[in-house]
Parts: structure tokens; C-alpha cells; sequence
């Protein structure tokens, strides 16, 4: 997953990194999407969930430090998967034919290397949490491997990015209790649901690429029949972010924040025009915002 600004190409032009990243090191900035941070985000922030809801009182500044490393670096890794994996089909499509693998700029095994060096970084990141989520984070390889392959034989690739991106939700509450509770697996389900929707949302951008090149995706499986898709996906996130706070037993702040977060997605839902890839993107960049209440509620209900 990677943003599109709906033109000819997704590398942007003239920012920060042509201006002031050296030359050498430009193709790896654009292959990790440093550049457009929202992929980062969104797997940060069941991550920082998860801590927050397994956390009595102020999250550890120290583990919330560490998951945004993680996030930055294992957000990267599945970049380079997702390129390496995709060059063919990227290398037909003009939006994507600039990207540094599909280009040439950055060659298979250059990529590789690369990716060695994202993991090493990520796995000194993991061996710094307790134990047992050392042990769920590994967890988390097989699902980051199959996730760009999935397109190629499944309309619900989304469904893999969910169990994907939001393992962190698990991997954050074992590194602070040490153990797995019912209250992280219904955080972990609602994630799943909530990337169900962005992730079509997201998907509508690129439909009649996928179309042109032969893969699959939620945004062309249910068309016109999305929105009330959304709001199914949407509405089974809420319901499960509910539950996990009744497991938690967290106090009032959180299911005030929670509803506002509901609001937040139940507008997505509502105003997206699937036909319309800025609107798209707009929405899905959105979810940020979405996390960042959630995760101010979670906080808020622990200091009540």
C-alpha cells in the first residue's frame, strides 16, 4: 500500500528529497515512501493502541518510541516486498512506472540488500520488548511475505493487509502485561475491520489499472455496492473497539472518544466518492486522524 496522488506518476517531484537527500540515496527514500508517511501511520497506530490499552496510567514513552521506529522501518521492508514483488505489473502502469525497481533506478538484488538491513534494524527494535512479544512480533513474518502476492489470486487482498498491519495491536499489549488477553484480540479484530475500509477506500483509486494489468481488489469486487460495505466494516470496527474497552474495563473517557472516532468514520463512509481517486485518498489519509482520537481516548480513559 503506498499513497497515489491520482497523476501520472506517484513520485513526487521537486520536494524534499530532490532538494536536499544526496542523489545516491534518493531511490531508496522513494522505494521506502518516507516521503508519504500515512502507510507508516497506519501501522503505527494499533501499535500504540495496543500499548495504551494495556497500560495503567501514562503509555511508556519508551515503547511508544520504539513501535515508531519499528513502524518506520518494517513500513519500508514491506515496501521493497511489494515492489520487488509487483515490478512487472508496476512497469506497465504509468503511475507506478517511475518507482526506482520498476524503473531501474534500484535493481533486484540492490533491493534486497536493503531489505536485510530494514529487518536487522527491525528485529534490534523488536528484541528490545519483552519476550513474548518478541515472539508475536516474529509471528508477523509469513503475513508480511504473501500480502503482495495476494492480489494475484484473491479479490480481498484487504483482508490480508488487516491480519498485517495491525498485528501490532497484539505485539503492543504483550509488551507491556507479557501475555496475550481477550481485550488485545478484539483491539487486533477491530483493526482487521477498520482496514477493510480505508484499504477499499484506497483500492477505488487504482480499479481501472488493476483491471488493466489483472489483479484483484475489494474496490472492483464490491463496485457500487461499497458504501454500504463501509459502513458494515466500519460499523464491526466500532462495535469491536467497544468490546475491547469493556474487557479492559477502561473508564468513560474512551467510549466518549470512541464515539467521536465513530463519527469520524461514519462521514468517510458516507461523502467518499468511489469515482473520484482525490477523494479517495483524501478519505483514506483521514484514518490518521481517525487513530490519533482513538488512541487520546484510550490514554484519557487511563488517567481518569
Amino acid at each position: 500500500m503506498s499513497e497515489s496522488p491520482g497523476k501520472a506518476s506517484d513520485i513526487p517531484v521537486g520536494d524534499w528529497i530532490d532538494r536536499r537527500a544526496p542523489a545516491v540515496v534518493r531511490p531508496y527514500l522513494r522505494l521506502s515512501r518516507v516521503d508519504r508517511p500515512i502507510g507508516t501511520w497506519l501501522l503505527l497506530l494499533p501499535c500504540w493502541w495496543g500499548v495504551a490499552l494495556a497500560s495503567p496510567g501514562w503509555p511508556d514513552p519508551i515503547l511508544l518510541i520504539l513501535f515508531a521506529i519499528g513502524a518506520l522501518v518494517m513500513r519500508a521492508a514491506g515496501c521493497v516486498v511489494n515492489d520487488i514483488a509487483d515490478r512487472d505489473f508496476d512497469g506497465r502502469v504509468a503511475r507506478t512506472a517511475t518507482r526506482p525497481i520498476a524503473s531501474g533506478a534500484i535493481s533486484v538484488r540492490q533491493a534486497l540488500v536493503f531489505l536485510g538491513g530494514l529487518l536487522a534494524v527491525g528485529f534490534l527494535v523488536l528484541i528490545q520488548l519483552h519476550p513474548v512479544a518478541v515472539l508475536v512480533g516474529v509471528c508477523s513474518l509469513p503475513l508480511i511475505a504473501i500480502y503482495p502476492y495476494t492480489k494475484r489470486i484473491t479479490y480481498w487482498p484487504q483482508a490480508v493487509l488487516g491480519l498485517t498491519f495491525n498485528w501490532g495491536a497484539l505485539v503492543g499489549w504483550v509488551a507491556v502485561r507479557g501475555e496475550m488477553d481477550w481485550a488485545a484480540v478484539a483491539l487486533y479484530a477491530a483493526g482487521f475491520f477498520w482496514t477493510m475500509g480505508y484499504d477499499t477506500i484506497y483500492a477505488h483509486q487504482d480499479k481501472a489499472d488493476d483491471l488493466l494489468v489483472g489483479v484483484k481488489s475489494s474496490a472492483l469486487k464490491l463496485g457500487a455496492r461499497t458504501r454500504p460495505w463501509l459502513f458494515v466494516f466500519y460499523g464491526a470496527a466500532v462495535v469491536l473497539l467497544a468490546t475491547a474497552g469493556l474487557a479492559a474495563d477502561l473508564s468513560w473517557p474512551y467510549f466518549v472518544g470512541l464515539a467521536a472516532a465513530a463519527w469520524h468514520l461514519g462521514r468517510q463512509a458516507a461523502t467518499v466518492d468511489i469515482d473520484d481517486p482525490k477523494d479517495c485518498l483524501a478519505k483514506f489519509k483521514s484514518n490518521r486522524d481517525f487513530g490519533l482520537i482513538l488512541f487520546a481516548a484510550l490514554v484519557a480513559a487511563q488517567l481518569a
